[in-house]
């Protein structure tokens, strides 16, 4: 009996693996996202149209913010698993003293897999409606939002990873060499 409890349970783990965490708000339909514009570390002029093609996830955050920082080596952990061609971690900073700070902040905490964009202005705090410092929303490869999570995650936990992969479509093998 033990091993028939065993074997159902190990069976169905991979199904609890992409079971929705529970601080994550999932939409009954997918969303249009607001436009909103940024600049990447070189200053240039960014929009989400231009991660069209790949599932996004865009995190908003600040480097005052402690949950915020607490999470941006398991985001930058998640962009090394799951980055490529299909799939982007999109981290933008609300900073409003400029790329510096985060420039910095990078370099103290070993991000280096996640490119830096921001908004100084705040703009896409309120078009996309944020209420709160972390949030991230889940973007579709068509550009619409399946989803937003207000707070921290441990995004690079194996549940919240196969959650993703399962939300997006993407296969269980690494996506980079």
């Amino acid at each position: 009996m033990r091993s028939l409890v065993l074997a159902l349970l190990l069976a169905a783990a991979p199904l609890a693996a992409t079971e929705r965490p529970t601080n994550f708000a999932l939409h009954d339909e997918a969303r249009p996202v607001p436009a909103i514009a940024f600049v990447d570390d070189e200053a240039r002029t960014r929009t989400l149209a231009d991660f069209k093609g790949k599932a996004v996830l865009l995190n908003l955050w600040a480097t005052w913010c402690a949950p915020c920082r607490k999470e941006m080596p398991a985001l930058d952990r998640l962009q090394s698993a799951l980055g490529g061609p299909d799939f982007e971690v999109v981290a933008l900073s609300l900073d409003r003293a400029g790329v510096e700070p985060v420039r910095r902040f990078y370099g103290e905490t070993g991000v280096k897999e996640i490119a830096i964009y921001l908004d100084a202005s705040g703009k896409a705090l309120r078009d996309l409606k944020v209420t709160g410092l972390p949030t991230t929303l889940l973007i579709d490869r068509e550009g619409r939002e399946l989803g937003r999570l207000i707070g921290p995650a441990e995004w690079d936990a194996p549940e919240m990873v196969a959650f993703l992969r399962a939300r997006i479509g993407l296969s269980a093998q690494r996506r980079r060499p």
